[in-house]
């Protein structure tokens, strides 16, 4: 999981970045279903990143509004 640079982010279309977030979204859900069954995770810091990316990705959406 690699942490989304704003200047990346703003390069990004509506659709692209619409795209990434429901990406996010899934990724964030599996992880947390892996958690719920007990599993290790492989870095613990990855559902941090995965949630810090959403965040970024759902302010510069609500910019280009």
């Amino acid at each position: 999981m690699a942490k989304y640079k704003i200047k990346n982010i703003e390069e990004l279309s509506k659709q692209e970045l619409e795209k990434k977030l429901q990406d996010l979204e899934l990724q964030l859900l599996k992880q947390k279903a892996q958690i719920a069954k007990g599993g290790a995770l492989e870095s613990p810091k990855i559902v941090r990143e995965i949630k810090r990316n959403i965040a970024r990705i759902k302010q510069r959406l609500a910019n280009l509004k």
